[in-house]
């Protein structure tokens, strides 16, 4: 895009957000909102956590699409990826008017132009690693703003947070190369691997979407990278081969350097780590080895961003970091805790690729030592669940007992018949102790309801709907429904 068309400075430009409920539109309607933009929007009349964040904000929005809600004055209309520019009736009615049109990547990227910016990024751990980052901000009263695709309970619930306008940090996503809509002083990179084969042919092309997101780093930018992660290296050493000019940052297990992660343990229900040569240990309350990681990850970036943005921020630092991290308690859907009754603790998780529902599972396995650990699952995109279904079919043997369902479509592909839900289940049930198979996430209710006993951990996992199905056992368990607990795996 030649020219901007968000201005640096908002006061009164006048936002229209069409699907504004969705979690990365709500974020960027308090982000604008805070900047003095007059913010109107538009969505579906289902509800959301989103409603009453924007409710909170005063920021009005109508429920249902029409042209007509495009104001008559609006500036400029932002538009979830969601729909198709080419026929939703508020997009076209704004470009049938000559307003200014920007997809969501495309007005963050314009945002993070006009300051220095942080862009995390990752198959996997992207929202965790910005959501840690967010709480270690919120710690140290950082002068700038935090951006995550997910509600965080430390930023009150809602995807931002927004101390200042020094810096700016977020989540940015590799589908369909959104993430170089961007302009990153900071490259923060998770993981790569072969991910979204509905849009990238295979690992190769993935891992070129990455190298040309870091190669956007400015000199003098900062590449920050998992060298535990193979997907990672080799990205870093694609860029570092051509960029001389940029800082590379290595972290992990396996790294040398501050960002070693070592002597790592749980005590008392969290975890305890250190990091380089620094004995005081950090403290992480969240479950799974790979969660060192996306915490290594953020102080990394932290550190990055008061040594450019914040060096008066330098004294007592180290102490804000350490609160900050042991103050995380997760994002909505990452092993998220919907409640504990009886004994039994309910989870849900977003993970819906086979590296992450393997790692997660590892995790709350060895972090919560239950009983059992019964796993709900829904797939999400027939082209996953079809290119991916042999590492499927091994993602869940940390699991005694696995419920699956019809596979979650999406509206950016469609069903051949070639691959459901039963294929899923055929494949997976070799490699654990007992499967059940449910077309509909709720009716499995009854089933699980009767299945757990005290110890048990129930989790819901995937992209999909099915994250109904705990919230339906607690109501059952905590209202008495179920009846008495029985079954065994």
């Amino acid at each position: 895009m030649s020219e901007k068309i968000l201005p640096v400075d908002l006061r009164d430009v006048r936002v229209h957000l069409v699907g504004i409920k969705g979690t990365g539109m709500t974020a960027l309607a308090e982000l604008l909102h805070a900047r003095g933009a007059c913010i109107t929007g538009s969505d579906t009349a289902e509800k959301f956590y989103t409603d009453a964040i924007l409710d909170k904000r005063g920021i009005s929005y109508t429920e249902g699409f029409a042209a007509e809600n495009v104001p008559s004055r609006a500036s400029v209309v932002v538009f979830s990826p969601a729909y198709d520019p080419a026929v939703h009736p508020e997009i076209s009615e704004a470009v049938r008017r000559a307003i200014p049109t920007l997809s969501y990547t495309e007005a963050l990227g314009e945002f993070s132009a006009d300051r220095f910016s942080c862009g995390i990024a990752g198959v996997h751990g992207k929202t965790t690693t910005a959501a840690m980052l967010g709480s270690v901000v919120n710690s140290a009263e950082l002068d700038g703003a935090v951006l995550v695709g997910s509600g965080v309970p430390v930023f009150g619930g809602g995807s931002v947070l927004i101390c200042g306008d020094s810096f700016f940090a977020a989540e940015t996503c590799e589908y369909r190369r959104h993430f170089l809509s961007f302009h990153p002083s900071i490259v923060v990179v998770t993981n790569v691997e072969a991910d979204h084969l509905d849009y990238y042919r295979d690992y190769a092309d993935v891992r070129d979407a990455f190298v040309e997101y870091a190669e956007r780093l400015p000199s003098g930018g900062r590449l920050i990278a998992c060298e535990d992660d193979a997907g990672a290296r080799d990205v870093l050493a694609r860029v570092a081969s051509s960029r001389q000019d940029i800082r590379i940052i290595r972290y992990g297990f396996s790294a040398s350097g501050p960002y070693r992660i070592a002597n790592e343990a749980l005590v008392d229900g969290a975890w305890s780590f250190t990091l380089g040569d620094d004995r005081d240990p950090y403290t992480l309350r969240v479950p799974g080895r790979h969660n060192l990681l996306n915490a290594a990850a953020a102080v990394a970036a932290a550190e990055e961003i008061v040594t450019a943005v914040c060096p008066a921020s330098r004294p007592g630092f180290a102490r804000d970091v350490r609160a900050g991290l042991a103050a995380y308690t997760g994002t909505r859907r990452r092993s998220e805790v919907i409640g504990c009754v009886d004994g039994i603790t309910i989870l849900d998780d977003y993970g819906h690729h086979p590296t992450e529902i393997a790692a997660t599972l590892g995790g709350i396995k060895e972090f919560y030592a239950p009983k059992r650990l019964i796993v709900d699952f829904m797939a999400h995109t027939y082209t996953r669940t079809a290119r991916m279904l042999a590492q499927f079919a091994e993602a869940f043997s940390a699991a005694d007992v696995v419920v699956l369902h019809k596979i979650y479509a999406s509206a950016r592909e469609t069903f051949t018949g070639s691959i459901s839900g039963r294929d899923l289940a055929d494949a997976v049930r070799p490699n654990v102790p007992r499967l059940e198979y449910f077309e509909e996430p709720l009716d499995a209710a009854e089933f699980v309801c009767r299945l757990l006993e005290p110890g048990d951990v129930f989790v819901t996992m995937g992209a999909g709907d099915n994250w109904r199905l705990g919230r339906a056992v607690l109501e059952r368990l905590t209202c008495g429904q179920a009846g008495k607990s029985g079954g065994t795996a």
